[in-house]
This record gives structure tokens, sequence and C-alpha cells, in this order.
């Protein structure tokens, strides 16, 4: 078959006018600002400091029994569950009749400082809870819980056997801090000295923790910055890396002690794994958990590898149980569109029958 004689005028052209749409878009880019995120139509329930407890309003007349309550990492805003429409989590399980809740956070204040993990787990989630509870009038919920979000509901579950918890989700969670071998490396305590931090600056500034997550992939935003120039012309891809690039960079300080806590018990001591962790003089045992449970890692998270979570399902002694492992990375398995195709269909299926 013959193929069509190359026109090198006219593949100028074409090059000639992408080039023109990438700087008239990049001027643009510069000019305006990016997409409203976290729109989807809600109350505050609490807002108490560091503490936001949402409720989204139902767009479906039938709603599941057994409410949901999404909780975020405490390093980032719940607002990558609730991009935009079209690609948000939270409006995706309501069109499904979920009632959805979320807990999230904002950064801590200075006087703040001392809130810890007792804080979180005996204090900011019960109160979360027990709102659920009273807002939607069931008692029993389903926690799905986020990245250290997900550390923290593990925690919370196996200290409250009686909570009323009917179904626990974990996306992405560490529970072996040793498998985490850049954050081991940036947190060596021959080297990091979290007193002296913690004792200085009160919290943790936001700013260590992005040049943190920054280290893991030291390249990764000059190559995105590559790429959106490439792509400037491309609305969809400049829509997208906008939304992105806004929540990766909006990285919330830590409460000081909170900071110290985690950063001795679990990445230096790994309790959590080795059974010694201890929350307000109580031990942490996840063998407590019995209700159903699923745990949802991603293949490429550079993260929270999935080396780091991998023990956690047979610490779990729920008969009902499942770990799915989906392509993706650890951003990318809860928002945009491999989300939207993957983790997204799975979790309402089977929350689904287990939320009658």
């Amino acid at each position: 078959m013959a193929t069509a004689p190359f026109d090198l005028a006219d593949a100028a052209a074409r090059e000639f006018e992408r080039a023109m749409q990438r700087n008239l878009k990049g001027l643009e880019y510069f000019q305006t600002g990016g997409p409203t995120l976290g729109a989807t139509p809600k109350d505050v329930l609490i807002e108490r400091g560091t503490m936001r407890l949402y409720h989204y309003h139902p767009r479906t007349d039938d709603v599941y029994r057994v409410p949901l309550l999404l909780v975020m990492a405490t390093t980032n805003r719940g607002y990558i569950f609730d991009m935009v429409p079209g690609q948000s989590l939270v409006e995706y399980l309501l069109d499904a009749g979920f009632d959805v809740f979320m807990l999230d956070w904002d950064a801590p204040r200075a006087d703040e400082r001392g809130l810890s993990l007792e804080s979180y787990i005996l204090d900011f989630l019960p109160s979360a809870v027990a709102r659920v509870k009273a807002e939607s009038g069931e008692d029993e919920l389903t926690v799905v819980g986020y990245c250290f979000g997900g550390v923290l509901s593990l925690l919370w579950a196996a200290l409250h056997p009686d909570s009323g918890l009917a179904n626990l989700v974990t996306f992405t969670t560490p529970v072996d801090f040793s498998k985490m071998e850049m954050f081991q490396s940036w947190a060596d305590r021959r080297f990091f000295d979290v007193d002296r931090l913690v004792d200085t600056f009160g919290n943790c500034p936001g700013d260590y923790l992005y040049t943190a997550f920054d280290m893991l992939r030291p390249g990764q935003r000059a190559a995105g910055n590559i790429r959106l120039y490439d792509n400037l012309w491309n609305d969809d891809f400049v829509k997208s890396y906008r939304m992105f690039d806004r929540w990766s960079a909006d990285i919330l300080p830590l409460a000081g002690e909170y900071f110290r806590q985690t950063t001795k018990k679990l990445m230096w001591g790994n309790q959590l794994l080795e059974g010694t962790l201890e929350v307000g003089g109580r031990r942490v045992d996840l063998g407590n958990i019995t209700v159903p449970f699923l745990h949802v890692a991603a293949e490429h998270d550079h993260i929270v590898p999935t080396a780091a979570s991998a023990p956690l399902i047979g610490m779990i002694r729920s008969r009902d149980k499942n770990e799915i492992v989906l392509k993706g990375g650890h951003v990318s398995l809860v928002a945009g569109g491999n989300a939207i195709k993957r983790l997204w269909p799975n979790l309402v299926e089977w929350l689904g029958v287990r939320s009658i």
C-alpha cells in the first residue's frame, strides 16, 4: 500500500500552530487561577482547631443505611477526594447512594503544638464518629482512611472495638515503617534531631515536609514542568496538572508532639508492626479489628511502597478481609483517570453489599 508523501510545509504549519497555541495558553496559565476544588455542596459539622468534619449533601433519593466517613491524612487537605465535577470520589460515592462525611484537617495553630497521637485517636476521631452517628441516626458507620488517615483509622478501630464500626477500608496505609526506605534515610536518628526541630519550631513546618516528599522523586517536579510546557495547548492536560500540582504543594504542618511521637514510635521504633505501640497507656492490637476490612495498595507507590503495607492484611483478624493491589501511584490510586477506572468501582462494589 502506497503511503502519502510527506509534506514538509504542512508539518511545519501544524507545528507552528501548536507553538502559537502553547504560547497563548502559557499567557493564560499565568494570568488565571486553577479550577475550583472541593466544591461539592456540604455542611461543616465540626470546626475545632485543626479538625474539620464535613457532611455532603445527598445526590440520590435513596441512600445506603450505613454512613461513610472519609479520614484524610494529616499532611494533606481532603479535596483530593473532591477535585472537580466528574473527577470527585465524593461525588461518585454520593451518586452511588452513600451518605458521605469527611474528617479533614487544617494547619495546627501555634497553641496546638502539644497535640499528640492521643489527641487524634482518643479525641478527634471519636468526636467525628459520634457526630456522624448523631447526624445520620445510625449506630454503625464505615470508615475509609487514606495513607496516614488509614493509620489513624486503624489505631482508633483497634482501641474502640465496640464503637459501631461496620466496615473499615484503608488506602496505601503503612504498618511496616522499616520498608519506607526513603523516609527512613531522611529521618535517620543518627542525623535527624526531631526533639530539636519540635522544640525550635513548635509545629513541624509544612515546607519541611514538602521538601521531604520532593526528595522521594527529585526529578519529578522538573519533569512535570517539561510535560506541562509540551502540553500547554491541551486544555484537559493543563486542568489536570493544575489540580494535582496544587494539591501536592498544599502540605500541612504537623503538630509538634504528634510529629515527635510518629517519628520515634513509628519511623524509629516500628512499634505498630512490633505490637508494642501504646496510645494513652493502652496497647494497640490490630487483631482487635474483626469487622469487614479492605486494604487497597498502589503498585507503583513511591511514598508507601507495597512492602510497607503488605503485613497489614495478616494483622487484622476479620474473617471478611481482602487486599487489592491496583496499578497506579500514591495519588493516582485515589484521584484522576486511573482511580475512576480502577479504585472507585471496586470500592463501591465492595461497600455496597456491606452497607445495607
